[in-house]
């Protein structure tokens, strides 16, 4: 059978059809039919006789909406991508009363009337040698099926005989055409499209923590996602219970991957970024200095935050003498420091600690009244631990800690930071860390990101944050040790997905290791993975880029790309003086440049697909002037481009995990003047010209990096 079928050739089908499209297109509306009556009957369900009250109502009703949402059936989606014919019957649950022969893999389960299964889940077990099957092993594959799909029509499909030595192995057309097809709107799924080494990450179990090093397109931000979805369900009541997050470095890149998870059927997932998690109770308004950024995300601070909350337990002074009716009950200062002794060894939260040292004061009463004959009892002892003589004793010793109060002092005040960052912070990163002029109280600081990040750390010190059960963390290689220790404060007693590039770290406290990473994340027995085949970028693209990785990353493996397209990439010097222009041309240099970029634009738009303009962010604004001038429209990064708008203006700081059909990236090297340093610099420019999934085009009136050239 030829590799790829169009909808006029007539090739006999393994089913025996004689128009093998047609069959297929009979079974898709069939399937289709199928997936409404089962959301006609999750709507006709009436609870009125099966709920108690009004909120095993409203629970049931709100399990019973996401439900229906589950099986929209979106028409741009196709509803399976795939078919699997077995040589032989499947055993397993799946199977039973089936052929277990053929099965049609999808992005969720659909059966008929019956029960049958009309469409399998891609993360069903039996879905699994779709990825993974080859002509090495076949896993008793005969014949696999890829769908052609265009505007949600089934369109063309191509098969592979695994099992047939006369076949000749090929490149799938359909898969590569599902890569190049031009994307507008948010990030799509890559369910059909998933690799095997994707897909051995996708599928590995929750109990481990997962770290996937991926250079530009080579999907890794897909795989997270994906293996979100898997997790789900394969462990859904368990995570149900627990919950599940993802963290991305912005709001415009959740916006630009928030729909994948729902195409996928899953829509209880929350995302967040890592300035969401710890910004609670507090305003962030101001913005650090890049050093003092650095020592503020050191994990050293955390020792200064626990010596610094440690600091406010005091050796009691007095007795506790607790008065109840005619008698007095006397507990010595050195038994109360024993406890105190004991719970600071036992290295209890601090919150923890003050909420037990009162029990413990009332315990020894207790045995106090029990040795005079008295029988007390657990009600006693309750109200003895609230007596006022104790709430004071407690006060004076163990008294209560507010996290951002305590965080404001350690940022205020010299001496007191100075006493617990001795041996720790230098005299110089003190200075750095210490306010040049002190705040009065905590609403009227002006807290940076970095300082809600101390406060979160505090916090924690003092309770227990809450964990989930599974997070995924993307661009993860930008985080601080602090911020890696909030974000695993979020999964201590779950797992995590963490996924990264270390070339393309653009902060100055950017980890230059994995281990070091998830030592502070405190998942140090993670398993590190490495995808370096890209399918994404084109090969030239990406080769151009890599010119970088020796000075930005010292021996990171480039990443290979899959995909030749010449003609890809376009380098293009602009005449950068006035002396070079035409009389009649732009008298101010710059004009010459923004001319150019909006001329490119234009080019690069008389294609199909998104078209992103990346530049340094001090260029937006003249950018912004030039593309309105010439009368174009332009979004910015996290609104969704449409057919009728797909042009978006990057800054070069929010470029990362973005990815357009074309772009054009607008002078380089004010893209690396951008950044504190020259090594940010140039991974920032990595990470701007590895977004193009089509065609990149470099605009320069200025010299090139030498790395580039």
């Amino acid at each position: 059978m030829p590799a790829h079928v169009a909808e006029s050739d007539s090739t006999p089908d393994p089913t025996g059809a004689a128009d093998p499209l047609a069959h297929e297109r009979a079974h898709l509306a069939a399937s289709r039919a199928a997936l409404r009556g089962m959301r006609e009957d999750v709507q006709a369900l009436d609870i009125r006789d099966v709920t108690a009250n009004w909120v095993n109502a409203t629970v049931l009703q709100s399990q019973i909406d996401d439900r229906i949402k589950a099986l929209a059936d979106l028409s741009h989606t196709p509803l399976f991508f795939g078919r699997l014919d077995y040589l032989h019957a499947v055993g397993g649950e799946l199977a039973e009363g089936a052929d277990g022969e053929r099965f049609y893999i999808g992005r969720r389960h659909v059966h008929d009337a019956v029960g049958d299964p009309m469409v399998i889940d891609w993360r069903a077990p039996v879905s699994q040698p779709y990825y993974q099957a080859s002509r090495k092993n076949p896993q008793d594959v005969g014949l696999r099926r890829r769908f052609g799909y265009t505007a949600g029509e089934l369109t063309a499909y191509e098969d592979e005989h695994l099992t047939d030595p006369a076949e000749a192995e090929h490149t799938s057309r359909l898969l590569q055409a599902e890569i190049e097809r031009p994307r507008v709107g948010p990030m799509r799924d890559i369910v059909a499209t998933i690799q095997p080494e994707q897909d051995e990450i996708v599928r590995s179990g929750l109990g481990g923590t997962v770290c996937v090093q991926g250079g530009p397109g080579t999907g890794k931000t897909a795989v997270g996602l994906h293996r979100v979805a898997y997790l789900l369900y394969a462990h859904r009541e368990r995570l149900a219970r627990t919950g599940t997050l993802v963290i991305g470095p912005n709001r415009s890149f959740l916006h630009y991957i928030e729909q994948v998870l729902p195409a996928l059927g899953e829509l209880e997932v929350k995302q967040a970024t890592v300035d969401d998690l710890v910004r609670t109770g507090v305003e962030v308004r101001g913005e650090d200095e890049a050093a003092t950024a650095v020592v503020k995300g050191d994990a050293r601070m955390a020792e200064v935050l626990r010596r610094a909350i440690r600091s406010h337990v005091t050796p009691p002074a007095e007795p506790v003498v607790v008065v109840r009716g005619s008698r007095r009950w006397r507990v010595p200062a050195y038994e109360v420091q024993e406890m105190v002794d004991e719970l600071l060894a036992r290295d209890m939260r601090y919150g923890a600690a003050h909420e037990a040292l009162p029990q413990r004061i009332a315990h020894a009463v207790l045995v106090r009244m029990e040795e005079a004959g008295e029988a007390p009892d657990d009600r006693v002892q309750n109200a003895v631990a609230r007596n006022p003589a104790v709430k004071a004793a407690v006060k004076a010793v163990w008294p209560a800690v507010d996290p951002a109060k305590l965080v404001l002092r350690l940022l205020s005040d010299a001496e007191f930071l100075a006493a617990h960052a001795e041996g720790l912070l230098d005299e110089d990163e003190q200075k750095r860390v210490l306010w040049a002029k002190p705040a009065r109280s905590v609403k009227s600081a002006k807290w940076s990101a970095a300082d809600a990040v101390l406060i979160d750390e505090a916090g924690d010190l003092i309770a227990r944050t809450h964990s989930l059960g599974h997070v995924v963390l993307d661009e993860a290689q930008d985080l601080s040790p602090m911020q890696y220790r909030a974000v695993g404060r979020r999964c201590s007693t779950g797992s995590a997905t963490v996924l990264g590039d270390l070339a393309q770290g653009t902060t100055p406290w950017s980890t230059e290791s994995w281990g070091e990473a998830l030592f502070h994340l405190g998942k140090a027995d993670a398993v590190v993975e490495e995808l370096t085949a890209g399918f994404r970028v084109p090969r030239e693209v990406i080769a151009y880029a890599s010119r970088l990785l020796p000075v930005i990353s010292p021996g990171l493996a480039a990443v290979e790309s899959v995909r030749e397209s010449p003609g890809s990439l376009v380098v293009r010097e602009v005449a950068g003086g006035a002396d070079d222009l035409d009389a009649a041309g732009p008298a101010d240099p710059s004009d010459a440049l923004n001319a150019a970029v909006v001329a490119a634009c234009e080019e690069s738009l008389r294609h199909e697909g998104s078209i992103g303009l990346i530049a340094a962010d001090a260029r937006i604004p003249a950018l912004g002037a030039a593309l309105t001038a010439a009368g174009h429209a332009y979004l910015s990064p996290g609104e969704e481009t449409t057919a009728a708008s797909r042009l978006t203006l990057v800054p070069a700081s929010l470029a990362k995990g973005l990815e357009y059909d074309y772009v054009v990236l607008d002078e380089p090297a004010a893209v690396v003047d951008g950044e504190p340093d020259e090594r940010t610099g140039l991974r920032r420019l990595y990470v701007a010209l590895t977004r193009a999934v089509s065609g990149l085009t470099v605009l320069h009136a200025a010299p090139l990096p030498p790395a580039l050239t």
